[in-house]
């Protein structure tokens, strides 16, 4: 049993509404283990945010996500406030529940529930960076959001965009690889004015940018490999002007670490990324799709600690 005040937040239409469905045995399991705590339900897009902001003005000292990357990236934008700082002490867990749950293949989290409970009771924890992306939502109105993992520009919007407007009852690494096929046949390469930091200044043709704090995103695609989560840094991957033919060629690549290996492909690193386009670009926020280019994404280092083994 823990003596500090928990709350957790829970996504039930997380996993194509298989959270919903599991949640009553897992909230008497984290009884038994925890003691009390107090659960809230989401009921919609950006319920989370706003039921984290109400969480930490109570004094909770543990929030707890149920859900995947687009709820825990919710919990996370209800956690800080304008000033690129925790509201609290409060300490972040997650226990993934989603299509994607790409954080947990670069952070030790565990999928395990049992294990997962062991960590809250023993408040292991990391301290991670975040990023914060000012970007234009969709009603063209300039917005800022943080974000946990990856964010990207081009395709990888597309992607999203098509995923969420499909079933994801066949779980995520399908769910993606279908949606990223289908884009690939109907995407058109951007043409983006990328800057970072000082290193490098120029326009690129490309399918894909990804800014990246932790190395998956699309259920699985590796596209950092190498990016660490508490490095102050980004990972930047710029996917050029590759045919169709070489795109669908060299997709395994995605998955397997090797995505640098092909010529087209660059590696860049920085803690500031300044993007614009002439050209709609939409963007990937931790598998959410919240508007389009121009940005501007800067690493916000250190920014919370979160439960992990």
């Amino acid at each position: 049993m823990v003596s500090k005040k928990i709350t957790f937040i829970v996504n039930p239409n997380s996993a194509n509404g298989a959270t919903g469905r599991q949640w009553p045995p897992m909230r008497s399991k984290t009884r038994d283990r925890l003691g009390p705590f107090d659960e809230l339900m989401t009921n919609g897009p950006g319920h989370a945010t706003l039921l984290a902001r109400q969480t930490v003005r109570s004094g909770v000292d543990i929030v707890v996500c149920v859900g995947g990357d687009g709820t825990l990236n919710e919990v996370i934008n209800g956690l800080m406030n304008e000033k690129s700082s925790l509201e609290s002490e409060v300490l972040l867990g997650f226990i993934p529940s989603g299509t994607g749950c790409d954080l947990a293949r670069s952070l030790p989290i565990s999928l395990d529930l049992d294990r997962a409970l062991d960590n809250i009771l023993s408040f292991r924890n990391r301290q991670i960076d975040l990023g914060k992306l000012t970007y234009q939502d969709h009603e063209g109105l300039t917005s800022c959001r943080y974000f946990h993992n990856v964010v990207s520009l081009g395709l990888g919007g597309e992607v999203d965009d098509r995923v969420n407007r499909t079933t994801k009852a066949f779980g995520g690494f399908i769910s993606f690889i279908w949606a990223t096929l289908i884009s690939i046949l109907y995407f058109h390469k951007k043409q983006i004015q990328l800057r970072v930091d000082d290193n490098f200044d120029d326009e690129v043709t490309c399918w894909n940018v990804a800014v990246a704090n932790g190395q998956y995103h699309g259920g699985g695609m590796w596209v950092a490999p190498g990016a660490a989560i508490n490095d102050g840094l980004f990972q930047v991957t710029v996917v050029g002007d590759l045919s169709v033919i070489e795109a669908f060629w060299n997709l395994p690549k995605l998955y397997n670490g090797k995505i640098y290996e092909h010529e087209k492909i660059m590696k860049l690193v920085g803690s500031r990324v300044v993007a614009s386009s002439s050209q709609p670009v939409l963007l990937d926020m931790d598998g959410e799709q919240p508007g389009r280019l121009p940005v501007v994404i800067e690493v916000v280092p250190s920014a919370l600690r979160i439960i992990c083994d």
